[in-house]
Formats: C-alpha cells, structure tokens, sequence
C-alpha cells in the first residue's frame, strides 16, 4: 500500500474533463506535474478574462485588467469588497432625479415671478407691451411651438443641451405671456394670489409625499375633468357672469391642484402605480410648472371676481 499522498496533493475531481487534464506545461506557474505543489493560488486558476484569476506576473486579472490589486475595481475604488461596489439603487437614483427636477422648476418660477413682479409694478413695461401686441403674438408662437415639441419630440426633451434651451425658451415666453395678463389685474390682487397659490402648491407637495393614497391611478379621471373644464370655459365666452365665473375657476383650481399631487406622485415613483422614468427631467419640471401656472391663474380670477363688485 501507497502512503498518505504529500502536502498539497489534490485528487481529480468529478466533472472535470479527464481528456487534456491536466493543462499543459505552461499553462500556470508550476505546471506539469498535474497538480500545484502546495495546492493552487490563492483565488483560482479561473478563465482566460477573468478579472480574479491569477497570472504569471503574480497579479489578479488580464488584459485591461492586468495588475490591478485584489478588492479593487475598475473605478479604484476600495471601499467595499466584492464585486458590486457601486450599487446604485433604484431609489438613489430617483432621489437625485427628484432634486434636478425641483432645481429646475425653482429656476423657471423665480424668472415667471420676476416678470409678474415686473408687470405689476413697473408702469413703463405695461405702456411699451401695449403700443407693441406683437410682442405677444410672438411669444404665444414661440411657446406653443417649444411645447409641442417638448412634449412630441421625446429626443429634444432628453439630450442636453438641446432640452434646457427650449424649456429655457418656453419659460421666457410663458413668463412674459404670464406678465401680460396679470397686467390687467390690481398689484394686491396679483401679490394675493401669489401668496395664495405658493401656500397651496407647498401643502399639495407635502401631501402628495406623506399620503399613502395613490393618485397616479387618477390619470383618466383628470383627463376627462380637464375635458369638461375646456367645454365650460367655451360656454362662458358666450354666455358670462360673476357667479359662473367663481364656479369655473373654482373647478378649475381644484383639478390643477390634483395635477400637482398626481404629476409629484409620478415624479416620486415607489410604490405607486406608475413613475416617470428618470431620463424625463424636463418634462417632470414642465409638467409641474404648467399644473402650478394654472393654480395661480385660476386662483388670480377668484379672487379678483370676489373682490369687484
């Protein structure tokens, strides 16, 4: 009988192929005695592109790879084991693209307020808009042209820079469009709404991210209460009065103000029904500009019907 086998000696294992087994000489250090003396290097032989397998120059990896240091990955970073180390989840992801679309949409209201402020106050603005209307002709084209294209054209609305200039187009007509019409209105009655429709918007925000009810489901129903509103509107162009009007924009500020809860719920993703993926920044940012310019319109007629008699 044959003594206990030597240190390091490592029997053939079952499913390995026994055909061309072992490799040849060459084929790692040590090679051609069928097994590694001392059994094999630390990490495995693994497979010619592995990124842990051992070479000849006594380094982890091959090829791009070559010489990099055992718990390091292609970014050099150390600071965790393994081979996942940056995991970017799902929700920090989502928490990054929440922040750009509010920084984005903080940007488009400071400059609309800044022309509300300027069309309320300043006379000299109010006189020049009104002996040049094509002013306005000319910011309507502009921003219903940078909408539609925005909101058809999903390649314009993805790629930078080409998405921050047409949205930074958009808000400046829109602003100034905006200007227009609250230069028909009393500076209190304008600041009033201001204040009004920050408050609202911010309670809305908070709702929307506290409540456990999901409004992302209620897309049809705003869609047809949006429906309805339009109708409404046509019918009051014929037919007017002080208490038809307060019962429009009443309905009116109503349904933006569930737009903002549904358009912040889609933005949130989670666990609601439906998220907007995170590539959509721009049209998040739109969606909710265009919910909070309409609160502030809607709210602007309420309380300047109340007011006059």
């Amino acid at each position: 009988m044959s003594g206990p086998p030597p240190p390091g000696f490592i029997p053939p294992q079952s499913g390995y192929p026994q055909g061309g087994y072992p490799p040849p000489q060459g084929a790692y250090p040590g090679a051609g005695q069928g097994f590694y003396p001392g059994g094999p290097p630390a990490g495995g032989f693994g497979y010619p592109g592995d990124p842990t397998a051992y070479n000849q120059a006594g380094v982890y990896g091959s090829g791009a790879t070559a010489g990099m240091q055992p718990g390091y990955n292609n970014f050099g970073d150390d600071s965790m084991s393994g081979g996942n180390k940056f995991d970017f989840t799902d929700k920090t992801i989502r928490n990054g693209f929440i922040r750009k679309v509010y920084g984005i949409l903080f940007v488009q209201l400071t400059v609309t307020f800044a022309f509300i402020t300027l069309f309320t106050f300043h006379d000299g603005t109010k006189q020049y808009v009104r002996q040049n209307p094509a002013l306005w002709w000319v910011s309507l084209v502009v921003m219903l042209v940078c909408l539609i294209t925005m909101a058809c054209c999903g390649d314009v609305r993805r790629k930078a820079p080409m998405n921050f200039i047409f949205l930074g187009l958009f808000t400046l007509a829109e602003s100034f469009l905006l200007g227009c019409a609250v230069a028909t209105f009393r500076a209190e009655e304008v600041m009033l709404a201001v204040g009004i429709c920050t408050v609202v918007t911010l309670g809305l925000t908070l709702f929307a991210f506290q409540t456990k009810i999901d409004f992302t489901m209620m897309g049809g129903v705003l869609f047809a209460a949006t429906l309805i509103l339009l109708i409404f509107g046509i019918v009051l162009m014929f037919w007017n009065g002080k208490i038809a009007t307060l019962i429009y924009a009443s309905f009116g500020a109503l349904i933006f103000s569930v737009y903002i809860i549904y358009d912040t719920q889609i933005m949130l993703g989670g666990n609601h029904k439906y998220s907007i993926s995170p590539e959509e920044y721009i049209f998040a940012a739109l969606n909710l500009y265009l919910d909070i310019v309409n609160l502030f319109l809607y709210i602007l007629t309420i309380v300047a019907t109340a007011s006059r008699d």
